[in-house]
């Protein structure tokens, strides 16, 4: 197993074991077992448990960032070019449960160092911050402090997904998942 691959494979028992067993019942002898390493090999990647659960949040993130600017197609339209996103977004928590499970758990967690969450939202989720700005500036959104509404978004986006994991055939209903966008919108419009 090459050195990139141990380290994946650290980052993906660690995501499993985090979501099922929770981040303090989870020890770095465990993680390293599970994922065929040394503990040691585990310490050559990560200082710490406490690291490597950053460097797990912020990968997911980035990927999770990858996966909506990846479908962003800005139009003059920032209703349908927000609604687009969300539903983008949603489909992705979807898709990938495991991952989505572990930001329910661990997204307002003391267990992640505000500055951590904060690299999250400002650099690695911008595009959020854009949105917002592109909103207030057309006057189609409210006029509240964008880092309040950044924060906004993200629970309002953590409460529909964690609606529509425990209900998958929910966000198959044209009512919910629209009914899921207008609350997102609703929230921020002017």
């Amino acid at each position: 197993m090459s050195r990139t691959d141990k380290k994946q494979a650290l980052l993906d028992t660690a995501l499993a074991l985090f979501v099922s067993q929770g981040f303090y019942a989870t020890s770095t002898a465990s993680i390293a077992k599970q994922a065929g390493v040394a503990t040691g090999t585990l310490f050559h990647h990560f200082s710490s448990k406490d690291e490597l659960m950053q460097q797990l949040f912020l990968s997911i993130k980035q990927e999770f960032a990858d996966a909506i600017t990846s479908q962003i197609n800005q139009q003059s339209d920032l209703k349908a070019d927000t609604q687009h996103l969300w539903q983008v977004a949603i489909n992705w928590a979807l898709s990938n449960p495991l991952k989505q499970e572990f930001f329910q758990q661990y997204s307002m967690s003391p267990s992640i160092p505000s500055e951590i969450r904060q690299q999250a939202m400002n650099s690695i989720l911008s595009f959020m911050g854009e949105l917002i700005l592109r909103g207030k500036k057309t006057g189609e959104l409210a006029d509240y402090p964008p880092s309040l509404m950044q924060e906004s978004c993200h629970g309002q986006y953590l409460a529909a997904t964690r609606y529509f994991l425990d209900n998958p055939n929910k966000w198959q209903d044209e009512i919910y998942k629209q009914a899921s966008f207008s609350m997102f919108w609703n929230a921020m419009k002017a």
